[in-house]
């Protein structure tokens, strides 16, 4: 029988972290690094992932950056194929490359909608479906873990955010870790998704900005943002063996904002 520091190792595992060059998926290509395992993140600029990278290397972590566009369907396979030269292996994958769009209802554009739904909803299907056929479903083995949100199981509050695309995506995020985790967990693949609250981020600075701490933080029992520490727990246990045993699931890490 293993131990409890065995079961949450992550050593000698190949993992690809989408939208991995800053906040939330860099602080968790960061904890699988720490965890042991060989990281390779995504994003479209080169110079963020450059710097990234020499964040990581610079905690002792074994890292590469591969910038790549994923709201364009012809650049993840070669992403994928890249990444399992670089790593021999595809055993975790963190779908975290995301984006939001801030209108009232009837003035979004369609446009608009078109963007966040191609990358948050289209590419975390067409990178999944690229890392199951090319590496996990031919080992039967594999954790996939999505960035969904708790703007996926509810609306926003009024006066608030006015996210309707956002929103709807990460619902959608939700559902297809249920659909994908049914699916496949005949090939030993689990599938489950963090649904963080609102951590301070390039993407929530405008929202932070307007509304302010305060009003964010009000209706959250713990009464506190999300900090760079606060997801590294969540995604080692989904990416480990301590979590072997558990899929298709949604762990909400928000301050307890959807608890009340």
């Amino acid at each position: 029988m293993r131990t409890v520091q065995e079961l949450f190792s992550l050593k000698g595992k190949g993992a690809l972290v989408t939208g991995g060059s800053r906040g939330l998926g860099l602080q968790m290509a960061e904890a699988l690094g720490e965890q042991g395992a060989r990281v390779v993140i995504t994003a479209r600029r080169q110079d963020e992932l450059d710097g990234a990278v020499a964040h990581l290397s610079g905690r002792g972590i074994d890292a590469l950056g591969i910038a790549a566009d994923l709201s364009h369907e012809a650049n993840v396979l070669p992403l994928v194929e890249q990444a399992l030269g670089c790593l021999g292996r595809l055993d975790i994958l963190v779908n975290n490359a995301g984006a939001t769009w801030g209108a009232p209802a009837e003035e979004h554009p369609p446009e608009a909608w078109d963007k966040v739904m191609n990358l948050n909803v289209r590419s975390m299907f067409l990178v999944s479906q690229a890392v199951g056929r090319l590496s996990m479903i031919p080992r039967r083995y594999g954790r996939i873990i999505n960035t969904s949100s708790i703007a996926g199981l509810a609306g926003n509050p009024p006066g608030t955010m006015k996210t309707l695309a956002y929103n709807t995506s990460k619902g959608a995020v939700i559902n297809f870790t249920r659909a994908l985790a049914a699916e496949w967990g005949e090939y030993g693949i689990t599938v489950n998704s963090i649904a963080p609250g609102f951590f301070p981020s390039k993407m929530t600075r405008g929202v932070l900005s307007t509304f302010g701490e305060e009003v964010l933080v009000k209706d959250a029992p713990l009464r506190r943002l999300g900090d760079e520490e606060d997801l590294k727990g969540a995604v080692v246990l989904f990416a480990s063996d301590a979590g072997k045993h558990i899929t298709g699931q949604t762990l909400a890490v928000d301050g307890g904002v959807s608890a009340v």
